[in-house]
């Protein structure tokens, strides 16, 4: 299998599995416990149909929104994501060089593994994930470096106060950077071309961190230990208000889930939220993203950005979350496994083949531009 035979979802997550040593692999494709949250993330799209138009003239397609101030060109981004080197050699560069060609956002995480100011020099508009870390003085630090390197959004993550339960890499033995043990060994050495990529190509490291925290970078370790033992969970609204005018931007809260928590959100200044449960990596059990968006957008959408992020596989499902009122969507590994597929090249044909099909379902559904959909177009199954 191949790039060229890749044409949804399901054939990246394949070739992904194909090219990737297998906890590398089952680090990006598992979550926490029983995964059902996880499953969940996409089941919920399918309780909701689409009702189309016909008869409206849809030769042309206008799929551009405007999210934190910028307009972009596709209602959807790359949300931030950890440790991308270890999916391919070009990690983030690969990342926001085809998100510049598609003029949409991308995500760069505080666990980036290229530096912040090289990400910043990409010209398309920008997310930086922000963990807040128990030792302030790396706080303040990572805010100087994202501040100088022209970001245009800050997310603030607020559900990794401590880690999920994620079995699947407790059973691979997944740690960053990667440790090669008596099960995994067989896994890294049928991967030979990973393995020299790995080897021989620059150094793996994480550039924000690697002068303060030795873990993830420099001493093995479990990204579970590195939530649990490195982040501050004593951090509360006040510590988020807080971070929000040191930043003076666009401010977002990432993994808001409640409509309490976005009415806060509004209350500390918040010009958007990132709806999300993290991609069913943390609370098993919970709610779906998009189970829980028509009640957050119906509480602050007008007054703030929502954006639906997770368990995004086809173009109908941002139809339907954007229907529901989210300003857009987002999503890891909607690009991740294109990304371990085939780099830069990998990411731009799934963007590509997300865009193509947002058109063509646009036509089909008789809507010419995003502000079209509504509820009317949608009709759920357990309200008949």
């Amino acid at each position: 299998m191949r790039l060229k035979h890749c044409n949804n979802f399901h054939d990246f997550r394949k070739l992904a599995k194909k090219r990737l040593p297998s906890p590398i692999f089952h680090y990006i494709d598992g979550a926490a416990e029983d995964e059902t949250t996880h499953q969940r993330n996409t089941s919920a799209y399918n309780d909701v149909d689409l009702v189309p138009n016909v008869l409206r003239g849809v030769e042309n397609v206008d799929l551009s929104t405007t999210i934190f101030g910028k307009k972009i060109d596709l209602p959807f981004y790359c949300s931030p994501t950890a440790l991308q080197r270890l999916f391919h050699y070009d990690g983030e560069r690969a990342v926001g060089k085809a998100a510049q060609k598609f003029n949409t956002m991308f995500g760069v995480s505080t666990i980036a593994t290229v530096p912040v100011e090289e990400l910043g020099a990409i010209d398309t508009p920008k997310m930086f994930q922000f963990y807040y870390h128990k030792d302030h003085g790396i706080n303040s630090a990572v805010l100087e470096k994202v501040k100088a390197s022209n970001y245009d959004v800050l997310a603030l993550t607020v559900d990794t106060i401590t880690s999920g339960n994620r079995e699947r890499d407790l059973r691979t033995g997944f740690t960053s950077p990667p440790k090669l043990t008596l099960s995994s060994l067989f896994s890294f050495l049928s991967k030979p071309m990973w393995g020299l990529n790995y080897v021989f190509r620059e150094k793996f490291e994480l550039p924000l961190l690697k002068d303060t925290v030795g873990e993830l970078s420099n001493v093995a370790t479990s990204i579970g230990s590195y939530f649990s033992t490195m982040l501050d969970q004593s951090m509360d609204w006040n510590d988020a208000e807080k971070l929000s005018s040191e930043w003076g931007g666009h401010f977002a809260l990432k993994g808001i889930m409640s409509v309490e928590d976005a009415k806060r959100a509004v209350d500390i200044g918040c010009t958007g939220i990132i709806v999300s449960n993290h991609g069913g990596r943390q609370l098993d059990g919970s709610r779906s993203n998009f189970d829980q968006l028509a009640e957050i957008v119906d509480a602050v959408g007008d007054k703030i950005d929502v954006i639906c992020e997770g368990g995004i596989q086809r173009p109908t499902h941002m139809l339907k979350a954007l229907s529901l009122g989210a300003k857009a969507c987002a999503g890891g590994r909607l690009y991740l496994y294109a990304l371990a597929a085939a780099g830069q090249a990998g990411v731009e044909k799934a963007l590509g083949l997300y865009k193509t099909g947002l058109e063509r379902d646009m036509k089909l559904m008789g809507c010419t531009k995003i502000s079209d959909l509504n509820r009317n177009n949608l009709r759920f199954r357990n309200n008949s």
